[in-house]
């Protein structure tokens, strides 16, 4: 964890440059969590909002108001207090009287799904258990294992080509592969929930019929394996006590595919480039500099994946540290903010753990393990196999994808000297193109799940 810079004045893109600024919460000019400038630096915004206090006032995506909670005690006291801050987004205030449009875009991320994400009391102390129960029996060695398969299939892919954009082809496929296989996809379903995850995620195509896609893909996969069970995610969930429903099934493989894939990706991407630019990291698979889990957690302390998220709305009018929130408008943790609360960063007894990128109480993150272990492995296999590889452009750079709920690269191109393709390698690559092609004919959206199959299986 390294402090951030302090900012007195409003950062750029702030509406305090043009006569907005200071004042109480109520009535004062929110801070747009959105656009180039936030994507750029938004460390200067949060530092910019804590003038307010522990929470200030923003505008998540244009016209919608929220408050974020930059303060790490404040962050605490709303994620530890489930009685009165709830998740349930059906009591939004705006959704409720109008002003709010239920098909605005900020509806996929913050609307209300029948899922844990969104539940309260006992219908949380009902979804969670079997999401959280069967996450938890994924073993280190399983994990260790498939991420070694999936990294050295991918590497195979462009090894030989002395270049590589480490997020677009290898943080973001790996990904992907490792949860399909974690959940227990068959070709079919694995490729079309890479293609709407992708579709949703990066803007590449209609997102409202990929969130209709998604869905139907979901609770196929449900079916099939409440009628052919594995030794996957997608089965324990079915097979837990609480016996939910298919319907329940997809809703919760929805949240936990959704959530997990967007924050793994970022995860690795943003830990290689870390690994990559920072001298202190030079030379660790070789015993040289720093672990790469020390990496990681530089990450989730300064640059956490899911920057700002966890929505909660106050049952009633309440006072957080002097600033006042109204009952059903929205208050999102500031994960990224909290962490560089400066009364956290100056002080010498913060454990290196402390940090919210997980969240904390009962919402949060039940796959913290596996996805570190998922991070570990996927820099280390990768550093194995190209030892030399280095970044292709200067850090500072490198663009962030714009958008108020994640930290996320753009792109991260790197170099490397070429591997010469051996003879094996190219029949697996030949091969994958040709079940890549099949899968195009039939009409099968993508076909990397298909692909590596079949490599998979040479």
């Amino acid at each position: 964890m390294e402090p951030q810079p302090r900012y007195d004045s409003p950062p750029p893109g702030c509406p305090a440059h043009q006569g907005g600024g200071g004042g109480e919460q109520q009535g004062a000019e929110r801070v747009p969590l959105y656009g180039p400038e936030f994507a750029e630096n938004p460390h200067a915004f949060y530092d910019y909002l804590r003038q307010h206090g522990p929470a200030g006032p923003v505008e998540v995506a244009p016209g919608v108001d929220a408050t974020l909670v930059t303060d790490y005690s404040a962050a605490l006291h709303v994620l530890q207090n489930p009685d009165s801050f709830v998740r349930d987004s059906r009591r939004w205030r705006a959704l409720n009287e109008g002003t709010l449009s239920p098909d605005h875009p900020i509806m996929a991320l913050m609307g209300y799904r029948p899922n844990t994400l969104f539940a309260d009391g006992a219908q949380h102390v009902r979804l969670r258990p079997p999401v959280a129960d069967s996450l938890a029996r994924l073993d280190a060695f399983r994990v260790n294992r498939t991420v070694e398969k999936v990294s050295t299939y991918l590497v195979s892919q462009f090894s030989h080509r002395g270049s590589v954009d480490l997020l677009n082809e290898y943080a973001k496929e790996l990904t992907f592969l490792v949860f399909n296989e974690f959940f227990g996809c068959p070709p079919d379903i694995g490729d079309n929930l890479i293609h709407g995850f992708t579709t949703m995620f990066d803007g590449t195509g209609d997102a409202v019929e990929a969130n209709e896609v998604l869905s139907r893909t979901l609770y196929a996969l449900s079916v099939e394996k409440r009628k052919n069970p594995g030794d996957d995610v997608t089965s324990w969930m079915i097979e837990h006590p609480s016996q939910l429903s298919d319907e329940e099934v997809a809703h919760q493989l929805a949240v936990t595919l959704g959530a997990g894939i967007e924050a793994e990706r970022n995860l690795i991407a943003t830990g290689l480039m870390l690994m990559l630019s920072d001298e202190r990291y030079f030379g660790d698979i070789g015993g040289g500099g720093l672990l790469v889990e020390d990496a990681l957690t530089e990450v989730l302390w300064n640059e956490p994946p899911i920057a700002n998220y966890a929505t909660h709305f106050p049952v009633r009018d309440v006072d957080l540290g002097g600033v006042q929130l109204r009952a059903n408008d929205p208050v999102l943790i500031s994960f990224a903010g909290a962490n560089a609360d400066p009364t956290v960063s100056t002080s010498q007894v913060v454990s290196r753990r402390a940090h919210l990128a997980w969240g904390a109480g009962p919402h949060a993150c039940p796959a913290k393990d596996s996805a570190s272990l998922i991070a570990v492995g996927a820099i280390e296999k990768l550093l194995n196999q190209l030892p030399d590889i280095e970044l292709a452009v200067p850090v500072d750079s490198l663009q962030w994808r714009q958008g108020a709920i994640h930290r996320a690269l753009a792109t991260l191109p790197t170099r490397f000297t070429p591997v010469r393709r051996q003879r094996q390698s190219v029949t697996a690559e030949q091969e994958a193109a040709a079940v890549r092609k099949q899968s195009e004919q039939a009409g099968a959206k993508g076909g990397l799940w298909s692909s590596f199959l079949s490599w998979w299986r040479v």
